[in-house]
């Protein structure tokens, strides 16, 4: 920045600033010298400051220097001439703004996290404007080399009460809620202190709907303090005692409560807590079950006879622990866990362990469970209710758990001998909560599930549903291992948990369920990652996160759906075998410990191979690579860049990945392998082929373009001889082409020519993989028209399936998507068909049996008209098995009939007639009906407040409906709104949600799209009309 060479003569700058300095030829060492005084005086050691305020102080510093050098003229800066600024920048800048004169009024801690928080979103969106910005300056060789420092000087310019407020000195205290100073400002734990073991009692109360507790802490001392932080979220704390290393009396321990951090800190004013000792704390609390799905939570249901039944249930993960007992809630603050529930004699308790039961005096029982395993908290489990068996389900249901035991049986015995470590606890129970709000949860000796993620019943359920339980068993499961025995030592690498146990679904069902088929589904997840992870908004795999919004923000595809797919690549460049030995090696050496990404890494890599070298160009940068082939010849040149779905080219420059790749060629379908490392390279055939197709089965997470003649041949390939190529390889081809025709790479024409070969496929990942990419480009303007198109690719198809439960699980759910499809738009034969089999089951009162997999087709025809309507409502409502209340659910939310629509979403929220839990799908649903998609938007801002509080903050049911319900959207106006309400919200209703910024970018991105597609569209699709219609002349 100092090297640049000088120019003596007078220069102003006013076209990006309109401020003006007045350069000489003294300015640059009048600036040197002064710059060198001003940085002496400048404190850069505290300890507190992050990298970027530390940056912000050196940049401040600059400015003032050079202010004090070359005066600015004029007195205020016009943010809209600055040329680097747009509506996303501008948005969050407002942020800011607010949250400054909030904390400049109050000056409470609160309001200080709350603007730090809104400053790093916002300088960091800031950086890449302006980095972005500079490039270009630097690239123009006819500027000024003295006008290109200014300028870049002036770069760093923020608003000056933003920049005051960050920088102040800020070593005060927050203040507790009784107007002390509370002991500790920062949202994660000190490690001074950590607990040993718990000793924990729960009393709730089924009635009055709450329930107190008692717990005794062994902790060890780290670091002599006095006090002790810990976690504590809407708990009233009664008392608080410490017993000292040598079994004395007992002390009493001032208590101080900082909700905003949701923690507690307690204080020993008589004695000093010494290293190397061990103490024990004793707390009492009490607290209200909670209403939402968190923490410890209130369940009802309603029995065969109609009465309401409570359920007293637990979801920690992951940072509600803290809200049913006063704990350290970190995942890596790992303890043994001693549990006592007490209870009234017609309910039972459950746990992560065996138990023993006592009758009370006063007709109690209380169950005292063994004590645990070390293990982090958000693994804590108990649950206090009327259900039966080992399976626990409602009694009513508990008939339909018998196929989950018998997966799980087969699922915890592939896992024992696929990780060579015996599962390690006595007894593994699963439990169908009646509420809960994600599809399960992992607890150890005790997961938990929704019942439509549990219950199965062979005469309701269809081929969907045994594969959808069998995944999320095997998923709960292999969590037992990856997770529970091995933990993350924080939530910024939750994919080691999540990533794995996804992938691991497939590796186990594979195996133990060869005939449920899931390789031909895995391909799915990353197509859905990919959608994600192509958005600016996205992040890494391994992303830093702090605050619980944060945390449960980690719990998207890109941890889940991502981490799987990079790992199966992974394993396919290392071979299976190498990969196993790497990954039980892993789980060996770090059992019941807390790791960090690089410990997988080392634990996988030999001597061919430095993986973590290579990996970490998957996990510690977002966003995944573009390759881009061009065969001359026998030789293959190669390019990487970063595949993002923006309009501006300058963020894709510097990513590089180092990615597997992996070929078949028209003289050979034995797979080939080349490692890029670089931004191109070149390989070389044997011979010349007539076509090449990179990415073999899709098994790497990566998409391929192909210059030249490469879409022609492959498009000339699938026209005369599809089978030539896998039928992953088919749909790898399918997506490929529509996501580069997104980012321009690719003509529409190029794509939907591709498609054309789909009236003679039959497998399932090639047809409902075309569906999706033809349903997205469907606009209100040509919704016929692509939906003819689409009926006539598909028609033969769709004409040859029978009414029946036929055939294998692909052929099977495809004959369900087909059916449905046809029925939803109108194809006679599906729709008359249907309307007979609906009249037949509805004059049976609904007892007349249907095939499992065509009733989501004849539901959605009966669900046309009112009566149709109201009859499958009172059958979902009487309904008993969950299968069956979720096909009738669907198939309502695609009825014409508006104001049933509107009702139905109002219903949900309200979670009489139909379950909350069930609200995200219900209202995402019902976005995706032409005749109703506005009342989703219109619900969801109306709603907002509440369903924050229901579903948490960050957590992935909001994110799923605010990303579902606006994706679709592809005008300005829509836009506005959209940008209009959010930008509305202040940093703790959600303003700064990552699932917000992708909601805009989609609809930018739709708009962009159709702007420059849509007349392309509509005249390709006449074309072929013309050409269809011409044929059967």
């Amino acid at each position: 920045m100092f090297s640049v060479p000088w120019v003596s003569n007078t220069h102003k700058v006013t076209k990006l600033t309109r401020q003006s300095r007045l350069i000489t030829s003294t300015t640059s060492k009048a600036f040197s010298f002064a710059f060198c005084d001003a940085i002496k005086s400048v404190d850069f050691s505290q300890c507190d400051l992050s990298a970027v305020e530390f940056l912000f102080r050196l940049n401040s510093t600059c400015v003032d220097v050079l202010d004090s050098v070359a005066p600015v003229k004029s007195s205020k800066l016009k943010p809209r001439s600055e040329p680097w600024i747009d509506d996303n920048i501008r948005s969050l800048r407002q942020i800011c703004r607010r949250a400054a004169r909030k904390w400049k009024k109050d000056r409470l801690q609160i309001s200080f996290e709350i603007l730090r928080d809104s400053l790093f979103k916002f300088q960091k969106a800031v950086r890449a404007a302006k980095s972005r910005y500079s490039n270009m300056l630097q690239s123009i060789p006819c500027l000024r080399a003295m006008t290109r420092f200014v300028l870049l000087v002036n770069l760093i310019v923020l608003p000056v009460h933003l920049w005051a407020a960050v920088t102040q000195e800020h070593t005060s205290f927050p203040t507790s809620v009784n107007g002390e100073p509370f002991p500790w400002n920062k949202m994660r734990l000190p490690d001074t202190v950590s607990p040993l073991h718990y000793h924990l009692l729960v009393h709730p109360n089924l009635t009055s709907l709450d329930f107190t507790g008692w717990v005794q802490i062994q902790i060890e001392v780290h670091e002599n303090t006095r006090t002790i932080i810990l976690h504590s979220k809407d708990l009233h704390i009664s008392n608080a005692r410490l017993l000292g290393s040598d079994k004395g009396q007992l002390q009493a321990l001032k208590v101080l409560e900082y909700p905003y951090f949701q923690q507690i800190a307690l204080i020993s004013d008589n004695a000093l807590l010494k290293r190397g000792h061990v103490y024990s704390v004793e707390l009492e609390f009490a607290a209200n079950l909670s209403e939402s799905f968190h923490g410890f939570y209130k369940s009802t249901y309603r029995s065969n006879k109609g009465d309401v039944r409570v359920v007293a249930s637990t979801q920690f993960e992951p940072t509600s622990a803290r809200a049913a007992f006063p704990c350290f809630d970190e995942p890596d603050f790992k303890a043994n866990f001693s549990i006592r529930i007490r209870r009234e004699a017609k309910h039972i308790a459950l746990s992560n362990m065996p138990k023993v039961t006592l009758e009370l005096p006063d007709g109690l029982f209380e169950d005292q469970f063994d004590v645990s395993v070390k293990m982090s908290t958000y693994l804590v489990a108990f649950i206090v209710s009327d259900f039966l068996s080992i399976m626990y389900a409602v009694p009513e249901k508990i008939d339909q758990a018998e196929f989950a035991l018998d997966a799980a049986v087969k699922l915890l015995d592939f896992y024992d001998d696929y990780f060579d470590i015996p599962y390690p606890l006595p007894k593994q129970d699963l439990a169908a909560i009646p509420d809960f709000q994600s599809g399960a949860m992992e607890n150890w000796g005790l997961t938990t599930y929704r019942e439509s993620a549990l219950l199965f019943d062979p005469h309701k359920s269809s081929a969907s549903d045994k594969l959808g339980i069998t995944m999320i068993i095997a998923h709960e499961l292999a969590h037992q291992w990856f997770g529970n025995l091995v933990t993350m030592q924080w939530w910024n690498d939750l994919w080691l948990n999540e990533g794995f146990a996804k992938f691991m679904e497939f590796v186990s069902v594979n195996i133990t369920n060869p005939e449920l088929q899931v390789e031909d589904y895995f391909l799915g997840k990353c197509f859905e990652a990919m959608e994600v992870d192509s958005l600016s908004s996205s992040h890494p795999v391994s992303t830093p996160v702090e605050n619980p919004a944060q945390i449960q923000e980690m719990f998207d595809d890109v941890s889940y759906d991502k981490g799987a797919c990079i790992l199966n690549m992974l394993r396919e460049f290392l071979t299976p075998d190498a990969f196993k030995l790497g990954i039980v090696r892993y789980l060996k050496r770090y059992s019941y410990q807390n790791t960090v990404n690089s410990n997988l890494w080392e634990s996988l890599t030999n001597d061919e191979l430095d993986v973590k070298a290579m990996m970490e160009t998957w996990t510690l940068q977002e966003g995944f690579p573009l390759i881009t082939v061009e065969v001359r010849g026998r030789e293959v040149r190669l390019s990487q860049e970063r595949y993002l779905k923006s309009d501006d080219p300058s963020q894709t420059s510097s990513f590089l990945w180092h990615v597997p790749l992996t070929y078949i060629t028209s003289g050979s379908t034995t797979v080939q392998r080349f490692l890029l490392k670089t931004k191109t390279d070149v390989l070389y055939l044997p011979e010349e082929v007539d076509w090449i197709k990179f990415n073999v089965d899709m098994s790497g997470y990566y998409i391929v373009h192909y210059e030249g003649s490469g879409w022609d041949d492959l498009i000339t390939l699938l026209k005369h001889n599809h089978t030539a190529l896998s039928s992953n390889d088919r749909a790898s081809l399918i997506n490929n082409a529509f996501q580069l025709v997104s980012v321009g790479k690719l003509p529409l024409d190029k794509a939907l020519d591709l498609t054309l070969y789909l009236s003679k496929e039959t497998e399932i990942m090639p047809v409902t993989q075309g569906f999706s990419e033809l349903v997205c480009v469907t606009n209100v303007d040509c919704l016929a028209v692509v939906q003819g198109y689409i009926l006539q690719l598909f028609r033969k198809l769709i004409d040859q399936q029978s009414w029946t439960d036929d055939g294998s699980v692909s052929q099977r759910m495809l004959r369900s998507y087909l059916l449905m499809f046809g029925c939803v738009r109108g194809h006679p034969p599906c729709v008359s068909t249907a309307t007979h089999l609906f009249n037949q089951w509805r004059d049976s009162d609904g007892n007349m049996s249907l095939p499992n997999d065509v009733t989501m087709a004849v539901f959605s025809v009966g669900a046309r008209t009112e009566d149709g309507w109201e009859f499958l409502f009172e059958k979902y409502k009487e309904s008993m098995y969950v299968s069956m209340k979720n096909r009738i659910k669907m198939a309502l939310t695609t009825s014409p009939l508006d104001h049933k629509l509107k009702w139905m979403i109002e219903q949900s929220l309200v979670g009489e007639v139909m379950k909350t839990q069930d609200l995200p799908y219900v209202v995402t649903s019902v976005s995706k009906n032409p005749k109703a998609y506005k009342h989703a938007w219109d619900f969801l801002k109306a709603n907002w407040d509440a369903l924050i509080k229901k579903f948490d903050l960050g957590s992935h049911s909001i994110a799923h409906m605010v990303v579902g319900v606006t994706n679709q959207y592809s005008t300005r106006e829509m836009l506005a709104e959209v940008r209009r309400f959010f930008s509305s919200l202040r940093a703790e209703t959600g303003a700064e949600l990552r699932c917000i910024l992708q909601a805009l970018e989609n609809i930018e991105e739709n708009i962009r799209w159709m702007d420059k597609n849509l007349p392309l569209l509509k005249a390709w699709l006449h074309r072929q009309y013309d050409q269809h219609k011409n044929t059967e002349l």
